[in-house]
């Protein structure tokens, strides 16, 4: 049964409280980089260097290059099939939460509404001055780009070392408590807090449903296991 897209299709149908967890996988199929397989994209640099505090403070223009690209090169890409079905699971459950480790925003340019995202936005860019945050998906020309009041702007992700968004895992937590189905698509779930919300929707009775093509730490816990991209996996399921 743990393998069966039958099975996992009838939990699908009968679950009213639905969270989902997404990771780098499913942006992979839009043709996005993983974070950890960029290879020369990242330019032979650490991530340390590209992906941190100190990194930024050290080169902010290098670091705003990198970012730049990534910007452009995800302009271009589409949502995917997987984004898609996920925007018709939130429309057919009674309470759906979409939870995600992406800051590309694919999943909302698909059309999901209810977006927890505990990376942040490649989209906003954060004051290092004012504090004040905007979002801004027109292309940069001046790097690093400068706040209105003069201070220098960072990408308004995440980086390494740094404490999610205010409010953020609370409400992924809250989410994933009160749900009857987890589904966890493209993410190997080995990056904390994140990778907590499995045990803990364990724990609470959920139904959890991995979509992954390969094995992960938690495939042998999860209640259904299948085997493929979301692109091909998440529309099956429904």
């Amino acid at each position: 049964m743990r393998t069966s897209i039958e099975a996992a299709r009838e939990r699908v149908r009968r679950a009213k409280r639905v969270a989902v967890l997404t990771g780098a996988g499913v942006s992979a199929e839009s043709g996005i980089p993983t974070f950890r397989s960029n290879g020369g994209y990242w330019r032979q640099r650490r991530f340390e260097d590209l992906a941190t505090p100190q990194g930024f403070a050290r080169d902010p223009k290098f670091v705003w290059t990198w970012y730049e690209e990534r910007r452009r090169g995800i302009a271009r890409a589409e949502p995917n099939a997987g984004h898609r079905a996920l925007v018709e699971l939130e429309a057919r459950a009674e309470r759906f939460t979409l939870i995600t480790q992406n800051v590309d925003g694919l999943h909302e340019r698909a059309g999901s509404r209810n977006v927890i995202r505990l990376h942040g936005s490649i989209w906003s860019l954060r004051c290092l001055g004012c504090r004040r945050e905007i979002e801004e998906h027109a292309e940069l020309n001046e790097l690093p780009p400068l706040c209105e009041c003069g201070g220098m702007l960072r990408p308004g992700v995440v980086w390494f070392g740094e404490s999610l968004p205010a409010g953020a895992m609370e409400r992924a937590a809250s989410a994933v408590s009160e749900a009857e189905l987890l589904i966890v698509v493209g993410t190997s779930a080995q990056v904390y807090p994140a990778a907590g919300l499995i045990p803990m929707a364990l724990g609470a009775g959920a139904a959890v449903l991995e979509v992954n093509p390969a094995e992960t730490e938690f495939s042998d816990d999860v209640t259904f296991a299948l085997r493929g991209g979301a692109a091909e996996i998440l529309p099956a399921l429904l």
